[in-house]
């Protein structure tokens, strides 16, 4: 590497918006995650909750680690628990948003009704408390937009780990989201999701790693980790056709501006 690429690459900065690193899955620990995290350049991380469990061990990595910030949420697998299970958790000060929530229509671990439910709650949560939501959707677009529309949509909300195409990402977009995407704009496969990268405005992009789920190539097969929130940003500039410089603190910039984080 010549010098001047070696101080290029050093200044990048790198912030995964969305990761699990509190998972008991995470590679060697979360210290280790976190040491190969600073030396890829990822500053900043917004790790996220689940449910009650998830949420509390979400909330403890941030209050331990500085460069850590923490959700609380009901994922639509757990809808059933019932959102009054976490609303108690928001009060902790430092959390940055309301999440994951959404809906999940590809296993339907909980009832859609009850998926719905849960949904509607915690978008009214987010705009109670002027905190970001963080949404999961997958085989629901037409029902999470519908939900939406009919609670309303926080300034700051986030499609993350984007599954769609140009035209959902275009419905978020214009619904006033950002879009996040995950290592699975990485596989040859998703077509679709790189096509979304490709349209969607820079100032509206989100990277992030869903770690310890979803490794992007070159790392598929093994466990995920948010170090690698860097190949998914190399991967989106060269599908672009960008500096990777200019997508490292577009998306940084942005992630900053959606959780609130100076």
């Amino acid at each position: 590497m010549r010098p001047s690429q070696r101080s290029r690459s050093s200044k990048r900065e790198w912030f995964d918006s969305h990761c699990h690193v509190h998972d008991e899955r995470t590679p060697d620990g979360t210290d280790a995650a976190f040491a190969l995290a600073a030396d890829a350049g990822v500053t900043t991380m917004v790790t996220v909750g689940c449910d009650r469990a998830t949420s509390l061990a979400a909330i403890e990595a941030a209050a331990t680690h500085e460069q850590v910030h923490a959700t609380v949420g009901l994922h639509p697998h757990d809808a059933t628990n019932g959102v009054d299970t976490i609303v108690d958790l928001l009060d902790t000060p430092g959390i940055v948003a309301v999440g994951e929530a959404g809906l999940d229509y590809f296993y339907d671990h909980s009832p859609r009704e009850a998926q719905q439910r849960a949904f509607a709650e915690q978008i009214e949560l987010a705009l109670d408390r002027e905190l970001a939501l963080v949404i999961h959707s997958r085989d629901a677009w037409d029902d999470t937009f519908g939900v939406l529309a009919d609670v309303g949509v926080p300034p700051r909300t986030v499609f993350h780990c984007f599954t769609g195409g140009p035209d959902e990402a275009r419905r978020a977009l214009d619904a006033g989201a950002v879009v996040s995407f995950s290592g699975i704009v990485t596989f040859p496969s998703a077509t679709d999701v790189q096509a979304a990268a490709r349209l969607c405005p820079v100032d509206r992009m989100l990277v992030e790693t869903d770690s310890p789920y979803l490794a992007p190539v070159p790392h598929r097969g093994r466990t995920n980790r948010p170090a690698w929130v860097a190949d998914v940003g190399r991967f989106v500039a060269t599908l672009r056709d960008e500096p990777v410089e200019d997508v490292a603190a577009a998306t940084t910039r942005n992630a900053r501006s959606l959780f609130g984080i100076a």
